[in-house]
């Protein structure tokens, strides 16, 4: 017998809210859900990876529209169309996921290089306090201290 999960355990298991999983349903991100006599849904495993699929490419950044042609294209089925055009999406959203991560990589090197500017200048003022730099000047890059 295969488990299945109510729309609350659903919910839970995916970090999803209930309004969230109907949603999706509704617009056709998910395939209508199997639901019992007492027209509850039950969630299957398939469902839950398919939720959790969606669930990455939203946070990668994967507007809805194509999330719904990715999931149409789904539907269809491993036809050669299908599959190619879905493999061109991945392809596509891929490129634009290592180019945020590149930027992302580039501003958390320059957070890295301010915060060892601002261990130096603690370490400067605790040494000669009389010295501590306003806080206008200490905010400003320090092209001695800074790593190219």
């Amino acid at each position: 017998m295969t488990t299945s999960l109510t729309i609350a355990q659903a919910a839970d298991a995916t970090g999803l809210s209930v309004h969230t999983l109907r949603y999706y349903e509704r617009i056709g991100l998910l395939d209508p859900v199997e639901r019992r006599d007492n027209r509850h849904r039950r969630y299957t495993q398939e469902d839950l990876n398919w939720i959790d699929f969606l669930k990455k490419l939203k946070a990668t950044g994967l507007p809805v529209r194509a999330m719904l042609r990715y999931a149409e294209l789904r539907r269809e089925g491993n036809t050669l169309e299908s599959v190619r055009e879905r493999k061109a999406m991945l392809q596509a959203h891929t490129l634009c996921v290592q180019h945020t991560l590149a930027e992302l990589q580039e501003n958390l090197a320059v957070l890295q290089r301010k915060l060892v500017l601002y261990d130096e200048l603690e370490q400067d003022a605790r040494a000669e306090p009389a010295r501590a730099l306003p806080s206008s000047k200490a905010d400003a890059p320090h092209p001695e201290r800074m790593a190219p």
